[in-house]
């Protein structure tokens, strides 16, 4: 019993609040955010926090913030509310007692007395024989002597769903139509001896009373899929389901080597794009891909373009290989598509404590807004601003020492000494004036004006590689620029 065709899509995004968010994580949300709004559908943002020996408020805040900073709107959930209020499963755990109570007394649930030991001595006994090595169900139907035996020995029991003796087959919208035998789906536990009710319980329930129509999911949960589809028609049973919701399993991301991406992977943490000066768009545009195309000629787009276009047939079951260089470009293309007064205000952080390495009283906002069009068509990231600009800021430049080296060969005091020359005598409201008269000095010194230029750039701003240097020294001025050739003058005779 799926979701009804022509029904209202409802969607849920819920992480668990264990460290910082992963780009794992965010293309899930990603796909589910798109999906719901090209359906017109309702996106419930769900708090999975009932792990309390690993969740903490501060990562919960952190994924609230990490939700904002993509640009990601949800329609039900934290500071939102809704009509399946409250959103964070640690406020909900009478709701899944009862529920645990409920599936006990109908005999779709039993209580399990089997020791942590006894388990692994027969699952050890299976393997040998060749067997699944799943739960055996040991204690499917204890007589009431056994179960008062086991109680008078101190055990305490967990609980266990009861998996029906049927094959599963339901149509994943990544996968197609998958089929899991009985003797491959044993039956599972749904809450701890501690009475703790566990994800296999809380995850199903909650999609159940919040009517999810289609739960979008990373590849990693499908074994779990056949279990939460025998609970809901269980659900479905006692009235707490209307229906089972259709699964799509969204592929792997993996990283070096072909293997998965980990938290542990630095290029993992969204932590890092963003201090990095990734644009959430362009980020997103890039997990998109990572299993979605727009279109086979086409790698860059709007979100717009994508909630438009996106179908999760179209999702590519494979598993998907994080390129950051890619993602970089991705990146690129999209700070090119800002509009200049945007990109002005979006590289502001770069350009104050604690990344600026000029003092705020030496920071000129009308340099600024003159170098800006000319650094973004540079940058892949936002945070590069900082090292592109800081010629104009810093009293003096700070001198790569790799870079001096690389430029400053035989002969460079000369060709300075040349070019010095022809920039004092040259019109300096014209870029193309001073780059004739780079030039000129090149010619003078049997140089083409990559070489020739290549002394100056490093004078001025300190690095080899930076922004067009000839608007770069009308921007930075005459004078400072004919000082900083004095001084690298001073350094290459002295």
């Amino acid at each position: 019993m799926a979701s009804a065709p022509g029904s209202p899509v409802r969607v849920r995004f819920c992480p668990s609040p264990t460290g910082n968010p992963h780009v794992g994580l965010v293309r899930t949300a990603l796909f589910n955010w798109a999906f719901a709004r090209h359906h017109q559908g309702t996106l419930v943002f769900r708090i999975e926090d009932t792990d309390a020996a690993r969740d903490s408020e501060e990562s919960y805040g952190q994924l609230l913030d990490a939700m904002r900073w993509l640009g990601f709107d949800w329609d039900e959930g934290p500071e939102i509310g809704g009509p399946h209020a409250p959103y964070r499963q640690s406020q909900r755990m009478d709701l899944y007692k009862d529920v645990a109570e409920k599936l006990l007394a109908a005999g779709h649930a039993y209580r399990c007395y089997c020791s942590q030991e006894e388990l692994d001595t027969r699952r050890e006994a299976a393997r040998a024989a060749g067997k699944p090595s799943g739960y055996d169900g040991h204690c499917r139907d204890l007589s009431a002597a056994r179960v008062e035996e086991y109680q008078a020995q101190g055990r305490t029991p967990i609980v266990r769903f009861r998996m029906p003796d049927e094959t599963i087959t339901f149509t994943d919208l990544v996968r197609g139509e998958l089929t899991f035998t009985p003797e491959n789906v044993p039956d599972y536990g749904i809450v701890r001896a501690n009475g703790a009710p566990l994800y296999t319980l809380v995850n199903p329930v909650d999609d159940a009373l919040m009517e999810i129509t289609h739960v979008l999911r990373g590849e990693d949960l499908l074994s779990s899929t056949p279990r939460q589809i025998a609970l809901y028609k269980a659900l479905i049973e006692l009235g707490i389901a209307k229906e089972i919701p259709s699964f799509g399993h969204l592929p792997y991301v993996m990283g070096e080597g072909n293997k998965k991406l980990s938290k542990r992977d630095p290029e993992s943490s969204l932590n890092l794009y963003r201090e990095r000066g990734f644009l959430p768009e362009g980020l997103l545009n890039y997990l998109s891909l990572l299993g979605w195309s727009l279109s086979a000629d086409q790698d860059v787009f709007t979100m717009d373009e994508m909630v438009a276009a996106f179908d999760i047939a179209g999702v590519n079951p494979n598993p998907a290989r994080f390129d950051l260089k890619k993602c970089e470009a991705i990146n690129a293309d999209h700070i090119r598509l800002l509009d200049v007064k945007e990109f002005t205000e979006r590289c502001r952080p770069w350009l104050r404590a604690p990344f600026a390495p000029w003092a705020p009283e030496d920071f000129d906002e009308a340099k600024w807004q003159r170098i800006a069009p000319h650094a973004q068509t540079r940058l892949k990231v936002l945070s590069e601003i900082t090292d592109n600009v800081d010629f104009l800021f810093l009293a003096e430049p700070a001198v790569d020492e790799a870079s001096w080296t690389k430029a400053m060969k035989e002969g460079s005091d000369a060709l300075l000494a040349t070019a010095r020359e022809k920039l004092e005598a040259a019109d300096w409201t014209s870029p193309e004036a001073l780059k004739e008269a780079v030039l000129a000095a090149g010619e003078a010194h049997g140089l083409k004006l990559g070489k020739a230029q290549a002394p100056v750039r490093v004078a001025v701003t300190g690095r080899t590689v930076g922004l067009p240097l000839f608007e770069s020294l009308e921007i930075l001025g005459k004078d400072e620029a004919l000082t900083r050739i004095d001084a690298a003058l001073a350094r290459l005779t002295a």
